[in-house]
């Protein structure tokens, strides 16, 4: 068995983590001394929170891969029932994401796409 076409990706990997980690032990060295009401850390959050936003909405309206053969009222429906599922569920994200996706897979299932 040949690892030669293994390196491409361990590349991909340890850069991954390379460009990450660092900014995790910063976030853990110095998240202690940042106060939760500031209004940077606020700004950080609506930031984070309308880019998520915007990569669901991006994902709805314009999709790629196996997503663009789906119709769109399915997807706006399975993101209305995981949103449904997410506040019914006490704010559980793990719950709303876990809905959308069941929800989008047993309707591609029905209806052959």
């Amino acid at each position: 068995m040949s690892y030669d076409g293994l390196w491409p990706y361990v590349f991909i990997v340890v850069a991954g983590w390379l460009a990450t980690d660092i900014w995790r032990w910063l976030g853990v060295l110095f998240g202690n001394r940042i106060d939760e009401r500031s209004e940077l850390l606020q700004w950080v959050r609506a930031v984070a929170t309308a880019l998520v936003a915007a990569v669901i909405a991006r994902l709805i309206l314009f999709p790629t891969g196996a997503l663009a053969g789906s119709p769109f009222a399915l997807r706006i429906a399975a993101v209305l029932f995981g949103a449904a599922c997410f506040f019914a569920a006490g704010r559980r994200q793990i719950v709303g994401i876990g809905a959308s996706v069941a929800f989008l897979a047993a309707g591609l299932a029905l209806t052959g796409t």
